[in-house]
């Protein structure tokens, strides 16, 4: 059973919105930092939103503060990525994890980060 598995991508037009969710399972207590990535074709993957699960603080990438929200529901083990006033510059694939240290979180300090756990990915679509 894969541990963490993304749903909710698709197409969208410019302007318009979309929300993916990663629904997990059986995660380390010690990955308390959980976020969603993204990589566009010829580009390095970056970080877009990170949120820490034992209390909540989120964390978002200057290049989509304002349009994206993250969120967490424990009792559905699911994060969400709430996804406004699309760009295609948005378009990318998105890839949820679950680790100690994405964006702003950062549990245990950048020389004790834990490897990231990695969900399979899905394809965000914007169109102009």
């Amino acid at each position: 059973q894969q541990p963490m598995v993304e749903s909710g991508g698709g197409s969208a037009q410019a302007g318009g919105s979309l929300r993916l969710s990663c629904a997990y399972s059986e995660l380390p207590s010690r990955l308390s930092c959980v976020g969603w990535f993204r990589q566009a074709p010829g580009k390095e993957r970056e970080g877009v939103a990170a949120i820490y699960t034992g209390g909540g603080s989120t964390y978002v990438a200057d290049s989509v503060k304002g349009r994206f929200t993250i969120s967490l529901d424990d009792a559905k083990s699911t994060f969400y990525l709430q996804m406004n006033s699309l760009k295609p510059e948005d378009t990318a694939m998105y890839y949820c994890a679950a680790g100690s240290r994405i964006l702003g979180c950062d549990v245990y300090g950048p020389r004790r980060a834990l490897p990231l756990e990695w969900g399979q990915g899905t394809q965000v679509t914007v169109s102009s």
